[in-house]
């Protein structure tokens, strides 16, 4: 196995029969699994042991999945590179010498290489969908409330939602069956019938006949000439199918990553205070009083992205600026939704190049974090307004992947998987 995939290599079995059995799954590290460290790319959680497994986590087992490792990732979900891990970069097996995308870098380079058959990883603001256009697989990104988060190592708890990897539609489909569903553990998911019975890997038919994409034109803007050429591709693949297209318009979307970052951090802040050195975790050995020890704690335990954020974070919380920064965000998560919901009411899908540059090459963005907080343009409208999307590669550019993102009404998983399996 490659050591950059994989913070944590371990063989957990499930049950010998059921509709995972003899799949090998790698599992993202910020999902709990009882007995197995569970370190979320972080120095602060390096020694940690779950005494539980999260809820997707038992239903692999019960599934008869494999388990074959806990799969890298950027510090707590805080970046889009996967080089923010205390455990080191991981390389794109899709795309040598480049980054494989981030959060959940490990889990779509885990598919990309062959070293598991599908992946779970978590997606804030892109965390799935941007590994799975850079690995050149598969990623769903579902409606936030269909997938559990218990035992999910919180970042942004309004946010995010856990969600599969495949090499097909279908193969992630087929995990997402095992996954969804209501969880008692869990107040914010939904139990939602599927018609007839079926599952969502039965509607990875590519039956896209009749199927209208609104191309919301804002999420072109300034995207790689390459990318949107292979992005117009793709779509006249699924035209050729049956398929129209036309243009629609996202006007919030333009400050849609102002508004999710300060929302994100500001989650991020308040979840990760928790890590104190009390009660579990890094603990400094500082001389000192309590409060010293805790701020050296935090200052050993957390690298420089995730300190940022809980920096920004906390100020954009804190007396005098909340209204200025948090509930102005909040607004215009407001006027996101509303724009989806009109375009949705045009089409029935929304396409867009998922990621609107190819993949970076590592080391290249870690000096202007403000270019990897604009690659997640096209990604964060979409956890902004609670809906599902899906990541399919869509071609190359100059030699590295391209994926397409089609985006659906809430809990329109079997719609977006229809339409998706027309491509892979």
């Amino acid at each position: 196995m490659s050591d950059d995939i994989f913070i944590t290599e371990e063989t957990i079995h499930g049950d010998d029969d059921g509709p995972l059995a003899g799949t090998t799954v790698a599992v993202k590290d910020n999902i709990s699994t009882e007995g197995v460290r569970t370190t979320c790319g972080s120095k602060m959680l390096a020694e940690y042991v779950p005494p539980y497994d999260a809820t997707v986590v038992s239903r692999l087992k019960e599934a008869g999945a494999t388990i074959v490792g806990k799969a890298n990732m950027d510090e707590f979900g805080m970046g889009s590179t996967t080089e923010t891990s205390h455990f080191g970069s991981t390389e794109n097996p899709a795309a040598p010498g480049h980054v494989p995308g981030g959060s959940s870098g490990g889990s779509a380079a885990a598919v990309a290489a062959g070293e598991a058959d599908v992946a779970l990883g978590s997606d804030t603001g892109g965390s799935i969908r941007c590994p799975a256009a850079f690995c050149g697989v598969v990623g769903i990104k579902p409606t936030y409330g269909l997938v559990s988060r218990y035992g999910l190592v919180a970042y942004g708890n309004s946010l995010e939602q856990i969600g599969p990897f495949g090499e097909t539609v279908e193969d992630a489909a087929a995990l997402l069956d095992v996954i969804s569903g209501h969880d008692e553990r869990d107040a914010t998911t939904h139990e939602v019938p599927i018609e007839d019975d079926a599952s969502y890997a039965d509607a990875a038919t590519g039956d896209v006949d009749g199927l209208s994409i609104g191309v919301p034109t804002e999420l072109l803007e300034g995207a790689d000439e390459g990318v949107v050429e292979t992005f117009w591709g793709a779509i006249a693949d699924l035209e050729d199918r049956g398929a129209e297209s036309h243009e629609v318009s996202l006007p919030s979307v333009e400050h849609a990553v102002e508004a999710y970052y300060v929302i994100a951090m500001s989650e991020a802040s308040s979840n990760l205070a928790r890590f104190d050195g009390v009660r579990y975790g890094h603990s400094s050995d500082a001389e000192g009083n309590w409060n010293e020890r805790f701020a050296q704690t935090r200052k050993e335990g957390f690298g420089d992205e995730v300190k940022r954020r809980i920096l920004l974070g906390t100020y954009a919380l804190s007396a005098g600026y909340h209204d200025k920064y948090y509930k102005k965000a909040q607004d215009a998560r407001a006027w996101v939704k509303q724009d989806f919901d009109e375009a949705l009411s045009e089409a029935d899908v929304l396409a867009s190049p998922t990621m609107p540059v190819p993949p970076f090459e590592l080391g290249e963005s870690l000096d202007d974090p403000l270019q990897m907080y604009l690659a997640d343009a096209n990604t964060v409208p979409v956890n902004l307004a609670d809906l599902p999307a899906i990541s399919v590669p869509a071609g190359e550019t100059d030699g590295l992947p391209v994926g397409l993102q089609l985006v659906g009404p809430a809990f329109g998983e079997e719609r977006l998987i229809r339409a998706a399996s027309a491509l892979a």
